[in-house]
């Protein structure tokens, strides 16, 4: 009789048991599917010490556009206060050496795998004329001619296009390209460039849409915004240094 009991009770046990793990794995598998994409932390323009812009034009979303870049100068940055250096020193340079309105950017990217605001979403920037005004711009800081940036940061910059998409700045079916695809220059860097040739999103030929060639023979750029990007010898700009 006793060992009947035992059996029985080993029994319950583990109906017990199997109904506890069955239920379990419903909820985290039920919790997992749910759980939205990483996020990258942005840090803000008051964050990283901006100044105001001189001006802002509102830009229309979602934008079919992004546009990826290197900064050429400043060089890589590895740390929050590196990074920031390097996004004051670009906005010096373009305000006051170009007399844009602000750092030509939506966003750019540090290898301290951080994202900084420059114009953000929805104003229009000044990095590849004829498609500012339709165009997220991203800047990864670095000079990325012979290396390709590293995977962190290349993961992070992948996460801010997924959540520009996810929160309605982007188009699902957005282009991706390169600086180069749209002006006479190097950037975003050979190695970098041959990197997003492996990005979902990227094409060959960003005109290909009959559209989109329409809207472009509607651009008005501001002329000043409408000039060449960095070139390759810069003036070595002071943090509000205004001589």
């Amino acid at each position: 009789m006793c060992l009947n009991y035992c059996a029985d009770i080993n029994e319950n046990m583990i109906f017990l048991v199997s109904v506890l793990l069955f239920a379990m794995c419903g909820v985290y598998g039920a919790d997992s599917a749910t759980i939205p994409p990483s996020t990258p932390e942005i840090v803000s323009r008051e964050g990283w010490g901006a100044r105001p812009p001189t001006a802002v034009e509102k830009m229309a979303n979602p934008v079919p556009f992004v546009v990826i870049h290197h900064s050429y100068i400043p060089a890589a940055c590895y740390t929050k206060e590196d990074c920031i250096e390097a996004m004051q020193w670009m906005q010096d340079y373009h305000q006051l050496n170009r007399s844009w309105n602000d750092i030509g950017y939506s966003f750019a990217s540090g290898g301290d795998n951080r994202i900084y605001m420059g114009r953000g979403w929805s104003a229009v920037g000044a990095h590849a004329p004829g498609y500012n005004n339709r165009s997220i711009g991203i800047c990864v800081i670095g000079d990325w001619t012979e290396q390709v940036p590293p995977e962190s940061q290349l993961v992070v910059v992948k996460e801010l296009i997924q959540k520009g998409v996810q929160d309605g700045y982007i188009q699902e079916d957005y282009k991706l390209i390169g600086h180069r695809q749209v002006r006479a220059t190097e950037c975003p860097g050979d190695a970098f460039y041959a990197e997003i040739q492996t990005w979902p999103h990227w094409v060959a030929d960003p005109t290909a849409d009959v559209s989109t060639n329409i809207l472009r023979e509607k651009l008005k750029p501001d002329p000043r915004e409408d000039a060449l990007d960095f070139p390759e010898e810069h003036n070595q700009l002071k943090r509000h240094n205004l001589s």
